[in-house]
């Protein structure tokens, strides 16, 4: 089967990877083309757009970007009517997305969904969109299965993706000593810092948390930059700082972190999944945030207080990333025993909700059986 995937942010790319190594398995005669990153790239050589052209965050950011955005789904059409696959495959991204779930299936291609777009916390009423143009729903939090329910949608849910991918690099985890020498770092206890894939994420968080080095001089702040970022965006930023950085082991300084600091996003879940106490903060321009307050209504961003559907981590938004509050969570992070007793009980319980392991494959399997169903039904 000939598979068109698009996805547009670095979550995405790790998704996509994962789920295109899955249908290799599934299906034998499996050809790719997509939108994505290094990682699917690394399953097939056939990319079209890479996601660091693509992705951007923030409403008002949009606005000022709609010329490039129409002409990439211009071009988007174009391409899968030249390519003209046995199924479209949506990752997420669903501005974009949506356009070409409605595209596709008006020119009478099979379209699925893998990751839902989260209408659960804003603009609900894309869900007749999903209705309308998604032959096949794919899901992956548990919540989700009840919710699609409500609205006749029959989605398949078959655990988490992330679960898989977090065993296996924990089965492989370095020394702590290993990862300070290879990175030059010091050798002291860690604090980690994540702030966001996009630059608009990163222009906010890391002017304010850069802040936060002097007050424990006993630990060292190591940035784990986004491979979607030019690197003199990060040099910009921490030329006045101590904060050390490293590039492509977002994980293994999750793994080795007392704390951490993390940009809301799939990353959250990412380091509840490794084990990392987490302050959970989110910022960008004022315009967006103010928009965003109108129309998103879910009580949580960060996907571990979602799932669980109570305060695990502390959010810090906008206005409320303020220095003291910071640095009393991080030190809450560090020092409060019970606190850390509490998080770590509550990430076994995340860890159970979201399912055994093989979610991936499994997905693609699905995905190749009902593809196969109605090719030859």
């Amino acid at each position: 089967m000939k598979y068109y995937i698009i996805a547009g942010e670095a979550s995405g790319d790790l998704h996509g990877s994962n789920l295109m190594r899955g249908l290799k398995q599934a299906d034998s005669n499996a050809e790719f083309r997509f939108w994505g990153g290094d990682l699917m790239n690394a399953e097939s050589e056939n990319i079209v757009r890479h996601y660091k052209d693509t992705a951007i965050i923030g409403f008002w950011e949009v606005v000022k970007k709609l010329r490039r955005i129409f002409k990439n789904i211009k071009f988007c059409k174009q391409d899968i009517l030249d390519y003209n696959p046995d199924v479209v495959v949506l990752i997420d991204y669903p501005g974009f997305n949506f356009r070409i779930a409605e595209f596709a299936k008006n020119k009478g291609l099979r379209v699925f969904y893998y990751i839902a777009p989260k209408v659960w916390a804003w603009k609900e009423s894309r869900v007749k969109k999903l209705q309308k143009y998604v032959d096949k729903l794919f899901i992956i939090f548990p919540f989700e299965v009840e919710y699609f329910k409500r609205w006749d949608i029959d989605a398949c849910y078959e655990g988490n993706p992330l679960t898989d991918l977090i065993d296996e690099r924990l089965n492989n985890k370095k020394s702590f000593d290993e990862f300070n020498a290879q990175n030059k770092l010091d050798y002291k206890p860690v604090i980690a810092v994540l702030a966001g894939s996009r630059k608009q994420e990163i222009d906010y968080i890391l002017p304010r948390v850069k802040k936060l080095v002097g007050d424990f001089p006993e630990y060292q702040f190591v940035l784990a930059a986004a491979p979607s970022i030019d690197k003199k965006i990060y040099k910009k930023h921490l030329r006045d700082c101590n904060m050390k950085i490293v590039f492509s082991q977002t994980y293994e300084t999750l793994m080795h972190c007392s704390a951490a600091i993390v940009a809301s996003g799939t990353a959250t879940l990412e380091a509840a999944l490794l084990g990392a106490r987490q302050m959970v903060c989110y910022g960008g321009s004022e315009i967006s945030y103010q928009i965003g307050k109108l129309l998103v209504k879910v009580k949580y961003i960060s996907l571990v207080n979602l799932i669980i559907d109570k305060p695990v981590v502390k959010e810090l938004i906008q206005h409320d990333m303020t220095l003291e509050k910071m640095r009393n969570e991080i030190s809450d992070l560090l020092y409060n025993q019970t606190r850390c007793k509490q998080i770590a009980d509550d990430y076994a319980t995340l860890r159970e909700m979201l399912g055994e392991r093989g979610s991936t494959l499994r997905i693609a399997k699905a995905m190749a059986q009902i593809l196969t169903y109605i090719v030859t039904s």
